[in-house]
Formats: C-alpha cells, structure tokens, sequence
C-alpha cells in the first residue's frame, strides 16, 4: 500500500520523460427523439433539446499511449463500453486497459440500450475524436489541486460528503497558456428530475460552459462516487424523493447555481496551480471476484413487494429470474470487477462500473492519506448501485429495488455481499502504486 504523509504535498514521479497530451470534443446529441435513460417512466421520448450532449477524448504519451474519455450519458452497461473501449484501443494502437470511459451520469440523456442507432453513431464519432486528438499531441506541463464546495447533499443518512473538487490543469511546455482543465466534482447529474424530457447534459454542462468561458479552454468533468449524493440545487414543477428536507433548494436557476458554485471555490485554486512537464502517467487494471448471494422466494416476494409499494417497481420479470435461479438449485452469482487506475504523479483516477456511494471515495483517501486520489463510480459502465455496510443493512431502493428494473443489465439480482465494500476498499488501496518511480516533493 502507498501512503503519503503529508496531505498538502504534491508528489510527482520523476522519471518519466517529456508529456504530450491531445484532446478533442465532439457533440453527441441526437437529432431526433429518442428514448432517455434515467428515470423510470411509461413515456420516455425526448421531446426537444435543452443543451448538447458531448463526448471530450483525451490522448497522453509518456512511455506509452494512454486514453481518458468522458461522456455525457448515465452510463453504458459493459459490453458497449468494452466494445466501445476497445474500438478506441484500435484507433490509437492500445489494448482496453489503456483506455478509461468516466460517464457524467445525467439522466437526461439516451438510453443506449434501445436506441442501437445511436450507440451506433456515438461510438463512430468518439473514435474520431480520439484519432484527432492522438494527431494533436503536444508536449505539455501539468498541475493539480483540490478545493472544496457544497454542490451534494448525502440522500441517504445525511452523512458523509465528498465536497473535493480535484482540479487538473494542463498547460503548454513552458506553463503558458492552458490547454485543458479537468474537473472531478461528485453530486448525481441529476438536477433536472423526472418531469424534464428535454435531452440535457445537466449541470456538467453548465459548469463546462462556465469555466470554458472564464478561462479561455476546453473543461473536461469527471464523476465522483456520487451514487448516494444528490444536487443540493434542482429544478422541478414537482417534489422528488431526494430533494425533500431544507438541505436542497428548489431553483428554475440551479444548473446554474451549481456552475457558480464550483467556480467561485475553485478560482484561486486554480489561479495558484504550477504545472510541470516531468511528469509520469501510467494507467492500470486490476480485478476482483466479489459475490452476490440469490434470495430465497420468501425474500424476492418481500423485496418485490416493497419496490411495489415505495416505488410503484413492477418486479415480475425478476421474480422469475429468481424462481428460475431457485429451481437450478443456483444460490449465488459472481462477478469479475475491473478497477482501473489512471496516475499522472500522484493524482489518480480509480474507478470501477458501478453507483458507488460517497464512502468508498472518502475512506479510500483517508487510507492513502492522499487527497488526489479520487476512487469513482460510472467508469467503464454503469451497473448496480454499491451500497456500504450500513446501506446494505438499510435497504431501499439503491441497494435492491433498482434490482428489479435493471437486472438483467447488471447480469445479477441481487447486491454484493455485505462485506464487499471493505473487500473492494482494502483492494483498491493495496493495489495504488505509483510504478516504483522515485518521487519530488513540491510545496508542504
């Protein structure tokens, strides 16, 4: 495990060579209605766009090809995104390792796994924009730091929240002008709740905007662990279940709240940030099995009951997934987890394909004891919600009544074992290495 003492220091791997890095952004959005994703209605048809959906690739060399993209969508399930992560490898000569997806999780955006066409199309246009953004390189210096801002609310124990926001920036050779700013923010993108069916990148749009503006480039945002952290701001003509309480404010303005939020905590972060062009990059995978056990008839009933009650879930299709489970004599499923690590010195990128709660990403830091490691959900896919122990105990719908919706996505029906969140934790962190490169203090 690799441990950093000073949670002020920036650590940078010496050894690496020049950095060139290259971006490119291209609009997704559909030009036609489409089926959303996101919320779990009888009508699901877009009807109109509020603002463009985009996919930003970028392309980093430095003993090697690496690739970190970001896609406004909730999140594909993982054959399209190995399909898709694959596709990228081909266009820039790696293997899917080397590629890592981060999903903004608006809900309103298209439901890839009805409309084939534009799966289809999106794929077609983001290898493109990886091509361009391979032929673009350019020898770079980079920086980073972290402010803090109130943009989430804890919807389930009003507890911990993950209020970082890691910023990136990615200057010229000679930290001149900014070329890139990559921002990791962790609030669900969903501020925009289920009586909007306008196409939108919701608040990750808006703060894009915000900050393209502000400083003059390209503004890439990466999702944290934000399966239990709702917008503190939303905007609807209704009440939804996580925007009760006086913790959230209801605003016809609040993508926009959220967007000045951000910048006004991250302005003089980011106006302090020193870029340095000696920096290593590497990004990595390891895997996991964990388990998840099947319930007995009696539990499914009672399970399915409840999702009928609070939530008006039809849970009939995966009553008989679990009766079918039940008579092959099955009793547990399993599955193997990629976690897929993406380091430029000390500032890592960790994620696995799943709504992971806040928790994960806090307790991973205070183990590193390293406030730029960010441990995120939505990358590489998007499957079941990952609860904590104290969730899993709680129930509900993140840990199983989402089960019954989406169950055959997830290829399981029922949530990891209890004990999966310290299993995946304590993996996470034991497999952190900054590859044995010897490392520079800057700052204290």
């Amino acid at each position: 495990m690799c441990g950093f003492q000073n949670e002020t220091t920036l650590y940078l791997t010496i050894g690496g060579g020049k950095m060139k890095m290259g971006f490119c952004e291209t609009d997704i959005t559909p030009d036609a209605p489409v089926t959303m994703v996101g919320f779990n209605r009888a009508d699901n048809i877009s009807k109109g766009v509020l603002d463009c959906l985009a996919a930003q690739v970028t392309v980093w060399e430095n003993n090697g090809l690496y690739c970190l993209a970001a896609i406004d969508n909730i999140g594909f399930n993982k054959k399209e995104s190995d399909q898709l992560r694959d596709l990228i490898g081909l266009e820039i000569g790696e293997g899917r390792e080397k590629v890592m997806i981060s999903f903004s999780h608006t809900h309103s955006a298209v439901n890839t796994a009805v409309e084939k066409g534009y799966y289809e199309m999106l794929c077609i246009k983001i290898c493109n924009a990886a091509r361009k953004a391979k032929e673009s390189m350019e020898n770079v210096s980079i920086g980073w730091d972290n402010a803090a801002a109130e943009i989430g609310v804890n919807r389930r124990s009003f507890g911990k929240v993950d209020r970082r926001v890691g910023v990136l920036k990615v200057c010229g050779e000679n930290n001149d002008d900014t070329k890139l700013m990559i921002l990791r923010l962790t609030a669900h993108a969903n501020v925009l709740k289920r009586d909007n069916y306008s196409i939108s990148a919701d608040y990750f749009g808006t703060v894009r905007r915000l900050f393209s503006e502000k400083y003059h480039c390209p503004v890439m945002i990466i999702q944290g662990s934000a399966g239990n952290i709702a917008p503190k701001y939303y905007c609807s003509t209704i009440v939804p279940i996580d925007g009760r309480g006086e913790a959230y404010i209801n605003s016809v303005t609040a993508l926009d709240d959220i967007a000045q939020e951000v910048l006004s905590e991250a302005e003089a972060v980011i106006h302090s940030i020193k870029a340095y062009s000696d920096i290593h990059v590497s990004t990595y995978s390891k895997y996991i099995t964990l388990k998840s056990k099947v319930p007995s008839m009696a539990e499914a009933y009672k399970i399915a009951g409840e999702a009928a009650e609070n939530c008006g879930i039809d849970g009939s299709k995966w009553l008989d997934e679990v009766k079918e489970l039940n008579e092959n004599n099955i009793n547990f499923q399993t599955e193997c987890l990629e976690v897929q690590y993406f380091c430029i010195g000390n500032w890592c990128l960790c994620g696995i394909p799943n709504e992971t709660m806040t928790e994960f990403a806090i307790d991973i830091e205070e183990m590193l004891l390293n406030p730029y490691f960010y441990f995120n959900g939505y990358t590489n896919g998007c499957t079941s919600y990952f609860p904590t122990k104290e969730e899993y105990d709680l129930g509900g719908y993140e840990v199983y009544w989402a089960m019954l919706i989406y169950f055959q996505d997830y290829g399981r029906v029922y949530p990891y074992h209890r004990e999966s969140f310290d299993e995946i934790t304590k993996f996470v962190a034991a497999h952190y290495s900054i590859n044995g490169f010897d490392t520079m203090m800057i700052g204290g």
